[in-house]
C-alpha cells in the first residue's frame, strides 16, 4: 500500500513540473521572441536623413534607400557604411541639398520615395514624390527622368514602386493627384481621394493610369508570379488586388479590408508581403507604427509592433532580405534592422 501511494505521489509530482514547464513557456514566450530580435541602427553619413524605401541589386549588393535631398546611397559594409550611388538632379550634390529633411527642398533637390530594381537588366527604377518617375543604370549617376504625368494630369505626389519580376513593367503610386507632398496635412484632413496607380512601359516607353480615385494610394508590389501588383490606400486603411493577368486581368478588389494606415509594401524571397502600418490619431500624428506580413492569399501572418523601436514615428516601409527586416522612415538619420 505505502509503495502505491508512493509512485501516485511521485506520478503528481512529475505532472505538476510538467504543467509548470507549460506554463513557464506560454507566459515568456513574447520574452524570448523579443530577445531573439535584436534591433540595430546602421548610421547615414552625417546630415543626411529619411531612408524612406530600399531596394537590392540583381546581384545582392545593398541595401540602396533613397534620402532627403535627392540622393540614392548605397550600403558598403560596417566599414565604409552608406556610399552615394546615384542622384536625382545635379543640385542634389551642392550643400544646400544637404540641409534637406524630411520632404523639405525635394522641389529643388528631389525627394526618391520609390525604388526597385529591374532584376535582369539591372537598372533602377525610381519615384521621386515631388518630380516624377526616374531610372539609373547598375553604374549608377545622375537619373534620367521617364515621365512626370500620365493622361495629361502631372504626377504631383509620387509615393510607392514595384517592378514585375516576370516582364519588368514598373508599377508605381501617386498618394494624391490634388496636394503634393509638402501638403500632407491638408490631403490627410479632407481625406483625398485622387491617388492613383500606374504602369510604365520600358519598350513603349509609356505610362498608363490603372487605377483611379484611390485614397492615399502610397506602396505598391508585385506578387513572385507577375499575377497581379497590390496598392495600398493610406487614408482608408486597407490594401487593394489589381489583377494582372489570367480570367480577373485588368480588374480590381479588397485583398485586406482592414489594416491601419498602410504605407510600402514589399514582397519576400518566399512571395508573401510586408506592410508598413502606421495607426494614426489627431491629424498626421502617427502612433503604433508596426510592420504586419500577409501572405498572398490575403492572411495576416505576422503583427510586429515597432513602438520600442520608434517611438510614434511613421515607419515608412519595412523590407525583409536574407532574413533580415530593414526599417524606413521619412525623418530618421539611421536605417533599423531586426
Amino acid at each position: 500500500m505505502f509503495h502505491v501511494m508512493h509512485q501516485r505521489n511521485r506520478m503528481l509530482q512529475t505532472q505538476r513540473v510538467f504543467i509548470f514547464c507549460c506554463l513557464l513557456i506560454l507566459f515568456s514566450s513574447h520574452s524570448l521572441v523579443s530577445a531573439l530580435q535584436t534591433f540595430q541602427k546602421i548610421p547615414l553619413p552625417p546630415q543626411i536623413t529619411g531612408p524612406e524605401a530600399f531596394a537590392f541589386d540583381p546581384q545582392g549588393g545593398g541595401p540602396y534607400t533613397g534620402v532627403s535631398g535627392g540622393k540614392i546611397l548605397k550600403y558598403q559594409g560596417p566599414t565604409l557604411g552608406f556610399t552615394e550611388f546615384a542622384y536625382i538632379l545635379p543640385i542634389a550634390n551642392k550643400s544646400l541639398c544637404e540641409k534637406a529633411i524630411g520632404t523639405f527642398l525635394g522641389n529643388i533637390c528631389g525627394r526618391p520615395v520609390g525604388l526597385a530594381f529591374n532584376e535582369k537588366t539591372g537598372d533602377l527604377y525610381i519615384a521621386d514624390a515631388y518630380l516624377g518617375l526616374y531610372v539609373v543604370s547598375y553604374r549608377g549617376g545622375l537619373a534620367k527622368r521617364l515621365a512626370d504625368s500620365a493622361a495629361g494630369v502631372p504626377f504631383r505626389f509620387l509615393d510607392g514602386l514595384d517592378v514585375d519580376p516576370v516582364t519588368g513593367m514598373v508599377y508605381f503610386t501617386s498618394f494624391s493627384t490634388r496636394f503634393g507632398p509638402s501638403q500632407l496635412v491638408l490631403a490627410v484632413a479632407v481625406k483625398d481621394t485622387s491617388g492613383r496607380l500606374f504602369r510604365y512601359d520600358p519598350k513603349t516607353k509609356t505610362v498608363t493610369v490603372l487605377l483611379s480615385g484611390l485614397s492615399g494610394s502610397a506602396g505598391c508590389a508585385v506578387s513572385s508570379d507577375g499575377g497581379f501588383v497590390l496598392v495600398g490606400e493610406f487614408l482608408r486603411n486597407r490594401i487593394l488586388r489589381y489583377w494582372i493577368k489570367g480570367p480577373k486581368a485588368n480588374t480590381f478588389e479588397i485583398f485586406v479590408p482592414s489594416i491601419p494606415g498602410p504605407d510600402n509594401i514589399r514582397r519576400t524571397e518566399s512571395g508573401d508581403f510586408w506592410v508598413a502600418s502606421n495607426s494614426v490619431k489627431l491629424i498626421v500624428v502617427p502612433t503604433e507604427p508596426s510592420a504586419v506580413k500577409i501572405s498572398s492569399d490575403g492572411e495576416i501572418l505576422q503583427h510586429m509592433p515597432l513602438g520600442e523601436y520608434y517611438g510614434d514615428t511613421l515607419v515608412s516601409e519595412v523590407n525583409e532580405y536574407k532574413n533580415v527586416v530593414y526599417l524606413g522612415t521619412l525623418t530618421t538619420t539611421f536605417v533599423g534592422n531586426l
